[in-house]
């Protein structure tokens, strides 16, 4: 009822320039509560060939009732499955694993045909969902790459939630930047969470600064690390196919949860500097500020940001002789 015609839809999408993706699960049912791809795994993938899908989203959910136990074998029996239908079709699907990384899927997922697979389990737009997803993705690092990435799950910036009750992302702005910037950082799949259609200009900006993007789709598709992790503070670095750095300065703050804010409204900022032989690069850096794009000047052997609580300084680095 919803789509009576999905060869249309698709041809639509594509005379977009735009790319259309499907979502299942080797169960019975979807999350959602539909009919999942149990036993009809071929017929389903020839009729998505047929429509002109180009990407599978597929969820574990509801093959808990299929499978005995979460051993290694039996977590990668479905989407080994799948992966071996895709392969007979004359048309190429991206395959996306949602299995919420059990079994440490990024160890695997490549071995099971996934284009990028989920680390972990739902997000939420909270600091604590967020920071506690994104800054544990450092395990993961080793095994993205160019054609296989680590999902660590949706955008929740702008009008977020889940079926027709939408509400404001709970993320402060400076929140949000990290977010970005952290996913970015993380090579990670950039996946709009919130209603497009009430995109304020503040979420646009947030997910359209091409310098941004650029960290993210970067050809040497090398995923993030974190170089220094201290109580209140973090700094990652991403080696970028020209031989520059990206390097993200987040103010993470303590353990325990403080006002972005002090008493008399001022905004919260700490400085946080950055040794250059600490973080493994040469002592003469040009840097630039990639969310405001402005050139910083060149730098030797260390800088110090000041960065917001529970924000983000995100620069570029490249070595000057």
């Amino acid at each position: 009822d919803k789509f009576p015609d999905m060869k249309a839809l698709a041809d639509y999408a594509h005379s977009l320039g735009l790319k259309l993706g499907i979502y299942s699960s080797p169960g019975p049912k979807t999350c959602g509560g539909y009919l999942g791809s149990w036993e009809h795994e071929a017929q389903d993938a020839k009729t998505w060939e047929g429509w002109g899908i180009d990407y599978l989203k597929y969820d574990w959910c509801y093959y808990n009732q299929i499978a005995p136990d979460h051993s290694l074998s039996e977590l990668k029996k479905p989407y080994l499955k799948m992966r071996d239908i895709l392969l007979e079709l004359d048309r190429d699907i991206v395959y996306s694993l949602c299995q919420y990384g059990m079994g440490d899927v990024w160890t695997w997922g490549e071995s099971v045909g996934g284009n990028l697979w989920r680390t972990t389990g739902d997000i939420t737009d909270s600091w604590t969902s967020m920071a506690g997803i994104g800054f544990r993705q450092d395990e993961c690092s080793p095994y993205a790459k160019p054609g296989h990435w680590n999902d660590p799950d949706m955008l929740v910036v702008g009008q977020v939630g889940w079926g027709p009750s939408l509400h404001e992302t709970k993320l402060t702005p400076d929140e949000q930047y990290t977010h970005i910037s952290l996913w970015a950082m993380l090579a990670s799949p950039l996946l709009i969470g919130c209603d497009m259609s009430q995109m304020d200009r503040f979420t646009l900006n947030l997910l359209t600064n091409n310098e941004v993007l650029a960290i993210n789709q970067d050809a040497l598709g090398k995923q993030g690390t974190k170089a220094i992790e201290e109580d209140d503070y973090q700094v990652w670095i991403k080696d970028l196919e020209d031989g520059s750095s990206a390097i993200g300065i987040f103010y993470t703050g303590s353990n325990t949860p403080v006002d972005a804010f002090s008493w008399d409204g001022e905004i919260i900022t700490k400085e946080i500097t950055i040794n250059f032989e600490e973080i493994g690069l040469s002592p003469k850096q040009k840097i630039r500020d990639l969310w405001r794009q402005q050139d910083l000047g060149v730098v030797e052997n260390n800088y110090t940001a000041v960065v917001n609580y529970h924000g983000v300084a995100l620069l570029s680095m490249s070595k000057v002789d």
